[in-house]
C-alpha cells in the first residue's frame, strides 16, 4: 500500500485517459482526492480556446479531486505519463514523492497539501496537472466570473461545442464559481446562446 502512485484528476482526465489509459491501475476513485481551489480559468488551445478547469487559488473554490492509481513504479515516471497525456512539459506536472523526499508546484502550498494527504491514505506519492490559469493573457483581463461567462458567450461552432462537452462533462464534485453561474444561465442549459 505504500508504494502507491496516485494520479489526482478534476477535468478530461476523469473520462479521457487517452494515452494514459493502459499506464493506470483501476478505476478513479471519485472524490476520493485532495480538495484544492479550482476554476475554469484557463483558455486551451488543444480544447479548441474552450474554458478548461486549473487549480487556481485566486478564483476557485475548494473541490475534491479524483483519484486512480499509477501503474507505474516511480514517481517521475508517473510524471513523464501525465506530462505526455497532457502534451505539456514534466514542468507543468506537479508530484510529490515521500519516498525521495522530493516535491512540485508552480501553486503555493498546494504540494504540501498533496504531501500531507498521501501522508493519510498511505501513498508513497502523487501527480497532478499543474497549469496555469492563462485567463488573462489570452484575454487582456483578469478572469472573473462575468468576463468567463462573457467570452464563453463570444464562442461559436466548435469552440462553443467543445467548451460546452469539457465543462459539462467535468465531475459534478468540480463545483466551481463559473460553472454554478453558468448553472443560472438559459443560454448554457439550453444549449443555444440567447
Amino acid at each position: 500500500m505504500k508504494d502507491r502512485i496516485l494520479i489526482l484528476g478534476y477535468g478530461s482526465l476523469i473520462w479521457d485517459l487517452d494515452d494514459l489509459a493502459p499506464k493506470v491501475r483501476g478505476e478513479w476513485a471519485m472524490a476520493a482526492g485532495p480538495s484544492l481551489p479550482l476554476e475554469f480559468s484557463r483558455v486551451s488551445p488543444k480544447r479548441k480556446l474552450s474554458l478548461v478547469v486549473v487549480i487556481d487559488a485566486a478564483n476557485g473554490d475548494p473541490c475534491p479531486t479524483h483519484v486512480i492509481e499509477s501503474a507505474r513504479d516511480g514517481v517521475a515516471e508517473a510524471v513523464v505519463d501525465l506530462a505526455a497525456r497532457e502534451r505539456t512539459e514534466v514542468a507543468h506536472i506537479g508530484w510529490v514523492d515521500i519516498g525521495a523526499g522530493t516535491r512540485h508546484s508552480q501553486r503555493e502550498g498546494v504540494a504540501e497539501r498533496v504531501l500531507d494527504w498521501c501522508g493519510r491514505v498511505g501513498a508513497r506519492g502523487a501527480v497532478w496537472t499543474d497549469l496555469d490559469g492563462n485567463f488573462e493573457q489570452a484575454t487582456g483581463a483578469p478572469f472573473t466570473v462575468e468576463r468567463g461567462l462573457a467570452y464563453l458567450r463570444g464562442l461559436e461552432g466548435e469552440s462553443l461545442a467543445a467548451a460546452r462537452e469539457y465543462i459539462d462533462g467535468a465531475p459534478a464534485a468540480t463545483d466551481t464559481p463559473l460553472r454554478r453561474a453558468l448553472g443560472a444561465e438559459p443560454w448554457w442549459r439550453g444549449g443555444r446562446r440567447g
